[in-house]
Formats: C-alpha cells, sequence, structure tokens
C-alpha cells in the first residue's frame, strides 16, 4: 500500500499544472484537450461569470485567489491581455497568451512571458482534433520554452518555435484562409438562397478544392475563369449579380488571381 501511495506521488510531480484565464473559446477547448492526458493538470479556471464549461470547483473571480502553478494561459480579447495580465498577483511566473497577433511584450513584465499560440478556428460547440492543430510557441528564455514546449506536444504533434513576426504574419494569413475564405462561403450560400438552391450542392466542390492542397501549391490549384481569362464568362457572372458589393468582390478577386505570383 505504502509503495502505491509512493509512485502516485511522483507521478504527480511530472504533472504540469496549468490554469486557464479566461472561459471562451479557445479557454474551453484547451480544458478538453488537456483533461483527456496524463501530463497536465488544470487545477483552476479563472472567469468573471461562472460557466457551464468547467467544473465549478475548479472556477474562480478573484485575482486574490488565483492558485500556483507551472503555467498560466491567458484565453481572453487581445485588448483584454494587458488588463488582465497586470492584475494577477504574483511575480515570476509563466504567463502566456494565446494571441496571434499581439506581442510578446503585451503580457506584464513581472512575470516570465510567453505566448501559445493554437492556429485553428475554434467553435465552442464543434469538437476538434487537437493532434493535428499547430501549436506556435515563443518564450523569453529557453527553460520556459521547454515548459510551454511539454505542455504543447501533450496535446498536439505539430508544434512550432515561431517568432513574434512569423506569428503575426501567420495570423494574416489565417485571416484569408479561413475568415475571408468562410465569408465567401457565406456569399455563395446567400446566392444559393436567393435561386431556391441547397448550399450543401457545393459542399463536395468546397471538399475537394481544400483537399487538393494537401499535395498542390495554391496557384497549381487554381481553377476557374480568372485563371483561364475567360473574359465572357466574368462578364456574365458579374451581369448576374445585382449586389454591389458582391460584384466589388467578384472583380477583386478576379483581378487579383489574373495578377498573382505563382509561387
Amino acid at each position: 500500500m505504502k509503495f502505491d501511495i509512493v509512485i502516485v506521488i511522483v507521478y504527480l510531480r511530472h504533472m504540469i499544472q496549468v490554469i486557464l484565464l479566461g472561459s471562451g473559446n479557445v479557454a474551453t477547448h484547451l480544458f478538453q484537450a488537456f483533461s483527456k492526458v496524463d501530463e497536465i493538470e488544470v487545477v483552476q479556471v479563472f472567469s468573471r461569470t461562472v460557466s457551464n464549461d468547467f467544473p465549478e470547483t475548479l472556477q474562480t473571480s478573484d485575482y486574490s485567489k488565483i492558485k500556483v502553478a507551472d503555467v498560466y494561459i491567458i484565453c481572453v480579447s487581445d485588448s483584454a491581455i494587458s488588463s488582465v495580465s497586470s492584475l494577477l498577483q504574483f511575480e515570476n511566473r509563466l504567463v502566456v497568451h494565446t494571441s496571434g497577433s499581439s506581442d510578446l511584450n503585451v503580457l506584464d513584465s513581472k512575470n516570465n512571458k510567453g505566448v501559445f499560440y493554437p492556429l485553428q478556428t475554434f467553435t465552442k460547440n464543434k469538437a476538434v482534433d487537437f493532434s493535428e492543430i499547430p501549436i506556435c510557441l515563443e518564450a523569453e528564455n529557453v527553460s520556459d520554452y521547454t515548459v510551454l514546449e511539454k505542455v504543447a506536444k501533450s496535446i498536439s504533434k505539430n508544434t512550432h518555435a515561431i517568432t513574434g513576426e512569423q506569428r503575426k504574419a501567420l495570423h494574416v494569413a489565417a485571416v484569408f484562409v479561413c475568415n475571408f475564405t468562410n465569408h465567401l462561403y457565406q456569399i455563395g450560400n446567400e446566392i444559393c438562397w436567393k435561386n431556391s438552391i441547397p448550399f450543401e450542392i457545393l459542399q463536395p466542390l468546397i471538399k475537394e478544392t481544400a483537399e487538393k492542397l494537401q499535395s498542390l501549391s495554391p496557384s497549381k490549384a487554381q481553377t476557374g475563369p480568372a485563371v483561364r481569362n475567360d473574359q465572357k464568362t466574368i462578364e456574365k457572372h458579374i451581369d448576374f449579380l445585382t449586389n454591389e458589393n458582391q460584384k466589388e468582390i467578384y472583380k477583386i478577386l478576379t483581378k487579383s488571381i489574373q495578377n498573382g505570383e505563382k509561387l
């Protein structure tokens, strides 16, 4: 019996203790991912209000009651990162944020700084496979980076050391390939709806377009009237569109494809 207790104590010492600061999409998905692995223990979740996404016993809204942990992960909006880090009532611990566009230096200097950026779009009720998600890491020193790398590798097989400038570039690129692309899906959905066509008809096309990028560069995968310089079809499409905003987007994207660099 005593032998079993010793094993448990040694095992627990090897767990990295994490506190999540925030209760939004990123915090929820990180909590779910960490809960599935043995290497990480989420000891607390800081949230302004009680959230049903976390056990109530783990939650606090009081900065003075935040526990001691190995890593504190701030999962709030970019505009709130600085204020949250400045309100932390401890020093010389490892505090990181999950933002793609915020600099390392938005974190208060009283603690060690780092970045733990999962490059993915998160929706609370949509499950994701964290093992496939790239996690971009940055830290001020080697020992802190080692800790972050252990945390990242516990839930993902896709981790990267990324500088602040590289992370900003990645975030801009992600807006193009994710947020802007999704908006184009919405435009396509509106066009289908106005013409009594189910949007689901386009889904195999969307899937194939994404899957081609597993083996082709985007420039080589590009098809359509713009890359063929099929001016008659382009003019027909523009004439068909009645929404001026959609016309303008069509023209801008057509011009961009025709003038684009082939990488």
